[in-house]
Formats: C-alpha cells, sequence, structure tokens
C-alpha cells in the first residue's frame, strides 16, 4: 500500500494521541511470521558538526523531498541468496561484506559490484531452523578481527539458542574453531530475537526474545532471573566465573542479591529485532515486535524496564486497562497494524550518499514492506516520513565500512536505496 504523506500523519497522530491503556483485541499475528524470518557508553557522547543536535527543526526535510522518493536497487549484481537476514562488515578496512542465511551459511562478497559469492563458513550442520524464526541469527566480528580473526555468531540449535565464536585465518574461517560462549534453552520456536553486536565500549551486546509462544505465557521478560526478553552485554576478551565471558563490572544488576541475571543490559523485551548503535551519539536503538496492537521503536539505556508484558508499546497488555506504568520505559515511537505488523529495526544513518537522510533513523516493516526515516531531537520525534514502498519481505538492513546503507529481503536479494 503507498500512503499518501498527510493520510500517514493523521494515522500517527491518532496512533500516538490514544490512551495509554486501551484495551487490546485478541491477537491473531501468533499465526503469521512473527518477524523477518520469517566499557560504559558515555551518557553525554560528544557531537561533531553533523550531529543532529547541531540541526534546527526546519533544516530537517520536508515531505516534498523525501516521501516515496525512494526506490530499492539491486547489489552484487543481483546475486541471490536464500532466506538471507543480515548483511555486516568486519571492520578491517578490506571492503567485504558478509551475508547471513538463515540455514547456517555466510558469504563473503569482495564488494557491492561483485556477484561472486564465496563461502566463508557453513555451519548449516548445527542449525535447527525448522521454525520460522530458527536459524542462524546473528554475526558480529571482533573489534580487534584484523589481529585476532574472531567473530561471533548466534544461532538456534535442538536445544536453544547459542551464542559462540569462532576464529578465521586470513580470508577463510576456520568451522573447527567453534567455541560456545553462552547458550540457554528455548521454550518455544519463535521470539528468538538473535541479533548480536559490538558496542563503542567494546563489549558484546545480545538480543533475546521473551522465550515465545504469544503473550509471554512464563512471565519472562519481567523476570530478572532468566536471560530472556533482555539486551545482554558480556565481556568476551575476559574469562570469569560463568567460562568463556566475564561480566562488565558496571552492568546494572552486577552484585545483587535477587538472583538477578547479571548479563542483563535492558529488559521488558518482547522480541527485538535489529539493534543498533549511532556512530556519532554511541545511541543504542532497538525495534521490538509487537503482538497484535502496535509496533515500536526504543532507545535503550543501561537497567531500563521497556515494559512488556506489561505494556504493548504505549498501550496496556496485562492488564489490559489501568495498568502500573510506574518505572517503564514508553518507545520513542510506535506504529499501529494498521501501517504493518512486524518491525525490522535498522540504522541512524550516518553516511554519504543520502545527505537528506543524514540523521535519520532509517526502519522497516516486514510484512508490508513500507521502508521509513525517523529523526529524533530532544526527546522527541520531529519527523517520521515514509521512503518507499517496496513490497518485500524485509528481513534486515546492514552497513558497509562508510556507514552506507543496505537490506536483505526474502525474495533472495540484498538492495539498497537510492533517490527517485
Amino acid at each position: 500500500m503507498r500512503i499518501s504523506y498527510f493520510l500517514y500523519v493523521l494515522l500517527v497522530i491518532l496512533t500516538l494521541s490514544g490512551s495509554a491503556c486501551n484495551g487490546l483485541e485478541e491477537s491473531t499475528l501468533e499465526t503469521e511470521p512473527d518477524n523477518n524470518i520469517t566499557g560504559e557508553i558515555d551518557p553525554e557522547p560528544e557531537r561533531g558538526a553533523d550531529s543532529l543536535d547541531d540541526l534546527t527543526v526546519e533544516e530537517l526535510p520536508v515531505a516534498d523531498q523525501i516521501e516515496n522518493r525512494f526506490e530499492p536497487e539491486f547489489v552484487f549484481q543481483g546475486a541471490e541468496f536464500i532466506r538471507p537476514l543480515l548483511l555486516t562488515e568486519a571492520g578491517d578496512e578490506s571492503g567485504r561484506l558478509f551475508v547471513v542465511e538463515q540455514a547456517g551459511l555466510i558469504y563473503v562478497m569482495a564488494g557491492i559490484d561483485t556477484q561472486e559469492k564465496v563461502l566463508f563458513l557453513d555451519i548449516s550442520d548445527s542449525i535447527d531452523d525448522s521454525g520460522n524464526e530458527m536459524g542462524l541469527l546473528g554475526l558480529a566480528f571482533h573489534p580487534d578481527y584484523v589481529n585476532n580473526g574472531y567473530f561471533f555468531v548466534n544461532y538456534t540449535d535442538r536445544e536453544g539458542t547459542v551464542v559462540a565464536r569462532f576464529t578465521s585465518v586470513g580470508s577463510d574461517a576456520n568451522p573447527e574453531s567453534h567455541e560456545t560462549v553462552l547458550s540457554f534453552n528455548q521454550p518455544y520456536s519463535n521470539h528468538n530475537g538473535g541479533h548480536i553486536e559490538f558496542g563503542p565500549d567494546g563489549f558484546l551486546y545480545i538480543a533475546t526474545g521473551d522465550g515465545g509462544s504469544g503473550g509471554d505465557p512464563q512471565g519472562h521478560a519481567q523476570n530478572r532471573q532468566t536471560l530472556y526478553g533482555n539486551i545482554l552485554r558480556i565481556d568476551i576478551d575476559n574469562q570469569g566465573p560463568l567460562g568463556s565471558y566475564s561480566i562488565p563490572p558496571d552492568n546494572p544488576f552486577v552484585g545483587n542479591r535477587d538472583d538477578f541475571r547479571e548479563e542483563i543490559y535492558a529488559y521488558g523485551l518482547r522480541n527485538p529485532w535489529r539493534f543498533s548503535f549511532d556512530p556519532l551519539t554511541g545511541q543504542l536503538w532497538a525495534a521490538d515486535v509487537g503482538q497484535n496492537a502496535v509496533e515500536e521503536i526504543n532507545v535503550i539505556e543501561k537497567g531500563k524496564n521497556y515494559g512488556w508484558n506489561i505494556m504493548e508499546g504505549s498501550q496496556c497488555y496485562d492488564p489490559p486497562n489501568n495498568c502500573d506504568t510506574a518505572g517503564l520505559e514508553m518507545p520513542v515511537f510506535e506504529y499501529s497494524h494498521s501501517l504493518g505488523r512486524s518491525i525490522t529495526g535498522g540504522y541512524v544513518y550516518r553516511g554519504t550518499e543520502h545527505p537528506l537522510l543524514k540523521g535519520a533513523y532509517i526502519y522497516a516493516d516486514f510484512i508490508t514492506g513500507l521502508i521509513w526515516a525517523l529523526w529524533y531531537q530532544d526527546g522527541e520525534v520531529k519527523a517520521n516520513y515514509v521512503l518507499a514502498d517496496t513490497g518485500l519481505n524485509i528481513s534486515s538492513f546492514g552497513v558497509g565500512e562508510h556507514n552506507e546503507l543496505y537490506f536483505t529481503a526474502f525474495d533472495g536479494y540484498v538492495y539498497k536505496l537510492v533517490y527517485n
């Protein structure tokens, strides 16, 4: 569907102005693909001249410049993949890009202009991708990868979630170098999260879903004694009592006496599908897939509770009315299921190809294929525009060495946005 700017603004206003505790209808989402597979951050980081904080509202793009002015274009000369769900780079200034397939294969591409796919790693024998939201879900390269060759993956096997480390020698990964860093069981096949990424502090961040089914029946997301429904943060460069990783000393629940898992950085999430760090401000952005009413975007801060399953976005979920919102963080933005049904988190754009998008958080909806740009300034949303109506099942975004933006889709291709 193509939404006019004025209709879109009206829908957003109606969504944001609704009661924070509306009753919810019974969910039908769980019968569909729930999502696409379907050191300390400085609290006041230094901001350069290109920061959004240095722009006035009047300098932000207007609708006529942005609204539906972009369209997808193939990269890799249209090379085809099978259920690609992640693209990333190694931080080694090689220009290479890595494409992850859900079934357990990682391909390396020499650049966006090549069609040649070179197999980097095949762990398909270790993967259980029998569920729509299972498989090889995450890939992250160590900040010192150029020297130590370490990279990390997040996947599901027959038991649950595994975060593992591999080593590469030269340009080739060594499949025999597998070392489990962290693993835990999954009670259901869905809501596995799966994204992993190193923060600007050098620690590894891990997104975990609430364990699955619908409505968080086991109350995981509000239970800090489990690893479910969280953003975790671990130190993989130093071993501790837990084995192959240690707990950063400033994690919010270090030394607690309530048996809270000390790996937890933030909690109260349903199924965070893709998070990212703004390379300029250090802010951590995460998209959280909704239940049956709204999709939400959060700026994640240490120790904060993002509400699920007391709330779904800004609306009460359990109980459906008059819920206690004390201590809960509201999303910075949300959209209703009239606009989309499964959010795909993206990145704050810091590239150079699209000056109009500088400082905008780019995200999409897996079901509708809409791509948006959201500008967030001084604690509030200043603009949110539909960039493109692609009609694609967009599974993930990714950036290359120079912060240019790409995205993967379940038609098997990798794309970039071009200005029309």
